[in-house]
């Protein structure tokens, strides 16, 4: 199975996340050496039916690292590019601690041989 695709909203405009979690979510996908998006604000991308949605809900399985699941499914749905329900993860900032949502995003997503952050590489 090829590892999944990772979606990292920024929340810049509701701002109902945290900055530290952010922060430090986005600080360790960088160090992590996976591939990931990142994306300003997921709720302006809906409200403009931005086409990139519609080419990532395409791209199963991708784990989504922003808010309540249940509101990016609906930012989707409303931009008009409905969601699988399978082989989509939205991992919930605002509730979840950025150990836990980092853990799951790269479960699976780090280049073969590499380390996960911090913990230094080859012990």
């Amino acid at each position: 199975m090829s590892p999944p695709r990772i979606l990292y909203c920024r929340c810049a405009y509701a701002k109902v996340i945290d900055d530290a979690v952010k922060d430090e979510v986005l600080a360790r996908l960088a160090e992590s050496g996976a591939a990931f998006d990142a994306v300003a604000d997921l709720c302006e991308l809906a409200a403009r039916n931005d086409r990139a949605l519609d080419r990532l809900r395409k791209e199963t399985p991708v784990r989504i690292a922003a808010c309540y699941p249940r509101a990016v499914r609906w930012l989707f749905h409303g931009a008009g590019f409905p969601l699988p329900e399978d082989g989509v993860e939205v991992l919930n900032m605002r509730e979840s601690g950025a150990d836990e949502v980092v853990a799951r995003l790269l479960d699976g997503a780090r280049p073969e041989g590499s380390a996960a952050p911090g913990t230094g590489g080859d012990a």
